[in-house]
């Protein structure tokens, strides 16, 4: 079968394609209710972009995958990579982004001393330099993309990187993603995408951060 990624087999990615039955790709209940969010992401918003944007990838790669395993040729398997990657992207992509998220309520947007607070300050002297830094990277992306926080495993460090439309992160450890695409944020936030960037620092999950982090450099 397609490999979606070479990291699939680390913990962060194994979460994101747990909700699986046999070779079926299932769409990830969120662990909160759609307008637990608000007022920093919509209700609207969030329901959305789960059962209709998330599910859309979900259909594409089971069906990719289908067509993959039912392949007579390689040049036939090798004409859906595209599809696997964009669909595949997308289903890994957003359950890890929907984790990278919770309500303020239970703690959303509050970085507790840790690993993380430690390292952010380090590799970029501050939590609010990070920030800045963070959303000036990601506005800049064109078109549609994410934006990341990642562990790089030869540096030993956090760094900001960005991947266009659903390419996975396969070049670092995603500790947080954003989606930057404009289904995430139009309806809300209109096409200043900086307001949406400063304002989901308020639900941003940073104890899942700190935990992808720490299973980074065990």
């Amino acid at each position: 079968m397609f490999s979606l990624t070479r990291n699939l087999a680390r913990p962060a990615f194994s979460r994101a394609l747990a909700q699986r039955s046999a070779s079926l790709h299932t769409l990830p209940a969120l662990p909160y209710a759609y307008d637990a969010l608000e007022p920093h992401i919509s209700g609207q918003i969030m329901e959305l972009h789960h059962t209709k944007h998330h599910q859309t990838y979900v259909n594409g790669l089971n069906a990719a995958e289908e067509a993959y395993a039912k392949s007579a040729s390689t040049k036939e398997q090798i004409k859906l990579q595209s599809a696997l990657k964009f669909n595949g992207g997308g289903h890994i992509n957003h359950s890890l982004f929907w984790e990278n998220l919770a309500p303020t309520s239970a703690g959303g947007g509050q970085l507790p001393d840790g690993v993380l607070k430690t390292a952010l300050e380090r590799d970029f002297g501050s939590v609010d330099a990070f920030k800045k830094k963070f959303n000036t990277v990601t506005a800049a992306v064109q078109g549609s993309g994410w934006g990341w926080l990642g562990y790089n495993d030869t540096t030993k460090k956090l760094e900001i990187v960005t991947t266009a439309n659903q390419d996975p992160l396969i070049s670092h450890v995603p500790i947080i993603g954003v989606d930057i695409w404009e289904h995430a944020f139009y309806l809300q936030y209109k096409n200043v995408k900086p307001d949406y960037l400063n304002a989901i620092w308020n639900v941003i999950n940073f104890k899942e951060a700190e935990k992808r982090l720490a299973e980074a450099t065990k």
